[in-house]
């Protein structure tokens, strides 16, 4: 390395973003004296909601410092970027959760899991930052732009291109409590039971003569019951308790 520059170790969880020719272990930056280590490692593809703590050792640093993103390496600095630890601390904050446009299948398997989950499928970018931050969500995106937001209080890259890859990351990296059958896979409302007899008119006829047992939505009244595609359902929640357990 350059004494006069920078040296930033990646670590393989974070390699991902990085450009497929440049996905090494080590990366030799400049020293320009006024960016921050964050600015750095987010000119190399890495989101900083990805980014665990990170250690320096240089020159002007002891060995093994613990360094924020704000951050000013100087030359000769050797950095270690490494993932963020799993399962992610919260400081004290509830795992809830807004998912972006491109993520409705996990937003619906996360609320069949009884993970309190807002989706909106017409909601832009910085519309999805203001509810993030005004409810305090963890903002769940494939976008690296969205998570680059300065204004984003917190968020996550959510890893896969099938949604049981995407739950299997969430319920590793997040370890959300999980209660299933109690939410509205529709709108987010907590179920409660109800009477067959308030809701049977509303039912088709094979439902009315089979099931006995019904839930219906606080908020937006939507019934529900165990039915033809329950087998399907009881897979994904018994796999995410499983790995949750």
């Amino acid at each position: 390395m350059d004494e006069t520059g920078i040296r930033l170790r990646i670590a393989p969880e974070l390699r991902l973003f990085l450009p497929a020719s440049r996905r090494h272990e080590w990366h030799d930056l400049a020293c320009d004296g006024t960016s921050s280590l964050g600015h750095l490692v987010e000119s190399l593809g890495i989101p900083l909601t990805e980014v665990g703590p990170m250690t320096a050792v240089g020159p002007m640093t002891a060995a093994g410092s613990g360094v924020e993103s704000s951050y000013q390496p100087g030359p000769g600095d050797v950095v270690e970027v490494v993932a963020i630890p799993r399962p992610q601390p919260m400081g004290g904050h509830g795992a809830r959760f807004l998912l972006d446009v491109h993520l409705g299948t996990l937003a619906r398997r996360l609320r069949l899991l009884g993970v309190d989950t807002a989706y909106h499928n017409d909601m832009d970018d910085p519309a999805l930052v203001v509810q993030a931050n005004a409810e305090r969500r963890v903002l769940l995106t494939q976008d690296r732009g969205l998570l680059r937001r300065r204004a984003l209080w917190l968020g996550a890259y959510v890893r896969g291109s099938r949604a049981e890859e995407q739950l299997r990351d969430l319920l590793e990296r997040f370890e959300p409590p999980l209660l299933p059958w109690t939410r509205c896979t529709a709108c987010n409302g907590e179920l409660s039971e109800v009477a067959k007899s308030e809701v049977e008119r509303d039912l088709p006829d094979g439902t009315r003569r089979g099931i006995d047992a019904y839930g219906r939505c606080l908020d937006c009244g939507q019934v529900y019951w165990r039915g033809a595609h329950s087998d399907h359902l009881e897979r994904i929640v018994a796999e995410a308790m499983r790995l949750t357990s």
